[in-house]
């Protein structure tokens, strides 16, 4: 199958009629004539991009992948744990590098949301220049790049909404050629690709997570304890939404850090603690969303559950923007 491609449109006029698998079969031919026999780095989070991206490399190339976990510090709850045992098994090479020290000393003081998104970017391509140069020559690096990060990244000609760390915040002296397998699809259609491909349904459902993770969800500087607050507070709201059947689940669902504190109550003691924002939405591309309409009551035990088992959060509150005039996650 042949495609030429100027934009998204292009795509969809090319593919109207055929199937994931002409996708598949066209992204494999692509792939190998532009990497070859060359050897490809590959930045796994674990997230439903990057782990289709795996997938679709390890078919495409097997024996020539290496993943490579960076662990920036920036994760939810026991988040990087899991994911290196979710692919231990997994015929690819993985190296997880602990580098949450180096994220966080880079990232002291910024409170700009674009900074911080293109300093987690640029440290992020700097470790991997370093692993690479441990593993010998590698010259190309894949990435799990979608459509919504070109079009929100301002790269397919539209105004910048936010910068990607994949798009938006790679450095012009990368030492890299990038692969990009996903860039023309949404989010539904990576995840029918990832079902294509044999990858297990925990992985193809799982909601997405920023590349800088936890860096756009604590809003102003970042610290530890900010991340420490936000990961119990976060899983405790998936917690209490990964109860409900998989039909009503709403399709993302995380806690921000707002980084304005509220005075509050608990028992007699007043306490001047961060105000924690619940965020739930339902879409279908992720270009537009809406607030998840689920019963006010079950976002009150989970508010309640978070005021009372960390005590230094003083407030939940709930937000109920839709995208636009929003953005999915706050920064």
């Amino acid at each position: 199958m042949t495609i030429n491609l100027t934009g998204r449109d292009a795509l969809r006029d090319a593919l109207h009629g055929t199937t994931m698998q002409d996708y598949l079969a066209w992204q494999m031919s692509e792939i190998r004539q532009q990497v070859g026999d060359k050897k490809v780095l590959l930045g796994l989070s674990g997230g439903v991009d990057s782990s289709v991206c795996a997938a679709l490399l390890t078919r495409a190339l097997p024996g020539q992948l290496t993943c490579v976990f960076v662990d920036h510090g920036l994760m939810r709850q026991h988040e990087g744990d899991e994911i290196e045992a979710a692919f231990a098994g997994q015929a690819l090479t993985l190296i997880r590098v602990n580098a949450q020290a180096r994220f966080l000393a880079k990232l002291a003081g910024v409170v700009d949301p674009e900074q911080k998104r293109k300093l987690i970017g640029e440290e992020f391509i700097h470790v991997f220049d370093e692993e690479s140069a441990k593993l010998g020559t590698i010259p190309f690096l894949a990435q799990g790049t979608i459509y919504p990060d070109i079009a929100e990244s301002g790269s397919d000609g539209s105004e910048v909404i936010k910068s990607h760390h994949n798009v938006g915040g790679l450095p012009e002296d990368m030492q890299f050629a990038l692969v990009e397998p996903l860039k023309w699809l949404y989010k539904e259609e990576v995840r029918e690709l990832g079902r294509l491909l044999g990858l297990p349904a925990a992985l193809v459902n799982r909601q997405p997570f920023p590349g800088p993770g936890l860096g756009v969800r604590v809003i102003g500087e970042i610290t530890q304890e900010k991340l420490e607050l936000l990961r119990a507070a976060d899983a405790i709201l998936r917690a209490g939404l990964d109860t409900l059947p998989a039909e009503s689940r709403p399709s993302q669902y995380f806690a921000v850090h707002t980084g304005v504190n509220s005075v509050g109550l608990k028992g007699e003691q007043r306490v001047y603690g961060p105000v924690i924002a619940l965020r739930a939405v339902v879409t279908g591309d992720f270009m537009t969303a809406a607030c998840a309409p689920l019963p006010l009551e079950l976002f009150g035990r989970i508010a309640q559950r978070i005021a009372v088992e960390i005590p230094a959060i003083s407030r939940v509150v709930l937000d109920i923007t839709p995208k636009p005039p929003g953005t999915i996650e706050w920064e």
